[in-house]
């Protein structure tokens, strides 16, 4: 099969990417192969192109936003027959035994296994997954519009949910690429006031088309303050920006893997009167399917660009140098 791999890990633009054949994956005990259809683009898979991120092994496959029909079963697998569709998510494996596990935290447990990092994901013709930690798929939803929902619709909503943003309350949203458009929708269907904080023109504008009540530039205040704010940015003097603009008992929640340093925080103007500061690590298997619910009830329709199988490594260059408005999709098959 075609797949691209990570050799060495480098800027976007330098080419770590590279596409070349290898052997078709076979599933073992438990598990199913799935013939990839699309794969949505995600920022983590950036980070570990230009190595922010540390490929866990030479020639890791990224992708994890995987939505393809099952074309093969392992021994003792049963929940999907031969020609379902199925997503695959950035959690690729939880150890079900850890103290964590055991409190239905699998997002925190102590020997997990991710998508395109631990193991081979989505940006190839085939990829594995064990069938507990794969999702069954609204019909309603076509390929190219269900995939960013895998990882940039399931780490928002639990983002969202980081901030416990009161009913109808005042949300700040810093960056605005896939995962955060798709926050946005979700926060407006459940009766938030949206304001937007992004450095992109295109980006801003797409926030008032969807409806957020206000959009400008990172620094620019929001008038009243925020209840609750979520740093999609992976840039850490951000957090600073969006703790200043906390009503009191206000929460921000940094939503990415990585993220530069955080400047000093001055007590006084950031943390006091009970704000918060929490982060996001990823996701359980239950927001995943709250998240599906939620999407399908509220509408939420992702904005998309497409590209061919091909031009991964462009799409990527593309989400470096923030030319992607909403969220980039590869169509594999």
């Amino acid at each position: 099969m075609q797949a691209w791999a990570v050799e060495t890990p480098g800027p976007i633009d330098s080419g770590p990417l590279r596409l070349g054949s290898r052997p078709l994956p076979v599933p073992g005990p438990g598990e199913i192969r799935v013939r990839v259809s699309v794969c949505g683009v995600c920022r983590t898979d950036l980070h570990l192109c230009e190595g922010d991120l540390a490929p866990r092994h030479r020639g890791v496959v990224p992708g994890h936003e995987v939505v393809g029909t099952v074309d093969a079963v392992g021994l003792g697998a049963a929940r999907f027959a031969l020609g379902d569709r199925v997503g695959i998510a950035w959690l690729h494996r939880s150890c079900g035994r850890c103290r964590f596990c055991a409190a239905e935290r699998e997002n925190l447990c102590l020997e997990p296994t991710f998508t395109g990092w631990d193991t081979d994901g989505g940006y190839a013709e085939h990829a594995v997954v064990h069938e507990d930690f794969a999702y069954a798929l609204p019909p309603s939803w076509s390929d190219v519009d269900v995939a960013p929902l895998l990882c940039a619709g399931i780490i928002g909503y639990r983002a969202l949910r980081r901030t416990e943003l009161p009913p109808g309350g005042r949300l700040g949203i810093y960056g605005f690429g896939a995962s955060a458009h798709l926050t946005a929708q979700l926060a407006l269907g459940l009766g938030a006031t949206v304001h937007v904080r992004t450095r992109s023109p295109e980006a801003a504008t797409l926030a008032l088309e969807l409806g957020c009540h206000t959009s400008g530039p990172t620094e620019e205040p929001v008038a009243g303050g925020l209840d609750g704010a979520i740093v999609f940015a992976p840039a850490g003097e951000i957090v600073p920006i969006a703790l200043e603009q906390l009503d009191r008992g206000g929460t921000c929640a940094v939503a990415g893997i990585h993220l530069s340093d955080i400047p000093p925080l001055v007590y006084a103007r950031h943390l006091f009167q009970e704000r918060t500061l929490r982060s996001v690590t990823a996701n359980t298997r239950a927001d995943g399917a709250e998240l599906f619910r939620l999407a399908e009830e509220l509408a939420i329709r992702p904005v998309t660009t497409v590209y061919p199988f091909g031009a991964v490594d462009r799409a990527l260059s593309d989400l470096a140098h923030d030319r992607v408005t909403g969220a980039a999709v590869v169509q594999v098959a």
